[in-house]
């Protein structure tokens, strides 16, 4: 399997600055126009995508009031879901909207479908790549749906265990799909940091040879800055205009600054890991001098025999290296030397 994949034409995985994504989900609030608004700000932020979720109500569950579909608690506690997907969903109607602002806006734009008229609509959209959703990615008639378009996959491992993740993989892989990321992710909303596992980030990749990102839930940036570090290539946050302005998501996602900042945390990261190959950096060409060497430090005739009250091992870092001391101590001198001159071999007789 590959270890990096292409959407949109931008290159995701090892060996590529980490892709952010910005996630809407129910951040619009109902309003096409703070929808809008919240495309424009994510692509200020520097995010690399939008992502959306596609379903309706009646596509994600029954309109039923009985206690398997009430939520108990969390921080959608209270609603039916028939009731929190009905105030969460984005519209049909308004995907084609979105699509083309974000492509006037140049920013990648795709999303998570939750059945297959959702496929339909995203492929008559020619969406990009595909989000699975941590809760989905148990469905595996719907991954293979997805696969078979043969697009990027793009899948959250929430809940699952390896024996789930690899089920999913294979899925996906049997049926057509050669571009696959996983998402280390934690389903709790928002998530405890202290319970984030970031380790998973390179076990999953070392098990599954596959680039490995992260769906971060906690609060703040410090999980996905660490995550970078520990090889996630991709980083998705939920995105809000604003948290005062509540809504089902607000509470764990991230405003525009905060993403803005998320984001060049996250390029230093990267860059900071450099190659781990056993070269010296540039940036310390220049301290070398003040490394330590031997000097003279009396000044001495042609023919003198050096003992160790002539020569020190100081900073600069001009002279022979400190390891030479004792090679130089009973050696004779073949010029006259002042003191502060830095050693050289061609100062003494063979």
């Amino acid at each position: 399997m590959k270890k990096v994949v292409e959407i949109a034409g931008r290159k995701v995985g090892e060996g590529f600055p980490p892709y952010l994504i910005a996630e809407l989900s129910a951040n619009h609030n109902g309003s096409i126009e703070r929808a809008l608004a919240t495309l424009e700000a994510a692509q200020r932020a520097g995010a690399h995508a939008i992502k959306l979720q596609t379903y309706t109500a009646d596509t994600m569950t029954l309109d039923c009031d009985l206690p398997d579909f009430r939520i108990h608690s969390g921080p959608w506690a209270g609603y039916t879901l028939h009731a929190l997907y009905e105030e969460a969903h984005t519209p049909y109607e308004w995907h084609r909207i979105l699509f083309d602002h974000a492509r006037r806006l140049g920013i990648t734009i795709f999303s998570t479908p939750f059945d297959e008229s959702a496929i339909e609509l995203l492929e008559r959209l020619d969406t990009p790549a595909y989000k699975i959703a941590s809760f989905e990615n148990t469905d595996l008639p719907l991954i293979r749906a997805v696969a078979r378009t043969g697009k990027p996959i793009i899948l959250s491992t929430g809940m699952a265990s390896a024996e789930e993740i690899a089920e999913a993989l294979d899925t996906a892989r049997s049926n057509g799909c050669r571009e696959i990321v996983l998402l280390h992710c934690v389903s709790s909303y928002p998530a405890p940091i202290e319970q984030a596992n970031l380790r998973m980030i390179p076990a999953l990749a070392s098990r599954f040879n596959v680039p490995v990102g992260l769906s971060d839930h906690t609060l703040g940036s410090t999980a996905a800055v660490a995550a970078v570090a520990l090889g996630a290539c991709v980083i998705e946050k939920h995105f809000t205009l604003s948290r005062k302005e509540k809504g089902p998501d607000s509470e764990f996602s991230m405003e525009p600054e905060e993403f803005r900042r998320l984001g060049e945390e996250a390029l230093a990261a990267w860059q900071a890991l450099g190659s781990g190959d056993f070269v010296r950096p540039k940036a310390e060409s220049g301290s070398k001098t003040f490394r330590r060497s031997i000097y003279f430090v009396r000044d001495l005739p042609a023919g003198a025999i050096v003992g160790p009250e002539d020569i020190r091992r100081i900073r600069p870092g001009y002279g022979l290296a400190p390891k030479h001391f004792e090679s130089l101590l009973g050696r004779r001198l073949k010029v006259a030397v002042k003191r502060g001159m830095a050693t050289r071999w061609e100062m003494f007789d063979d």
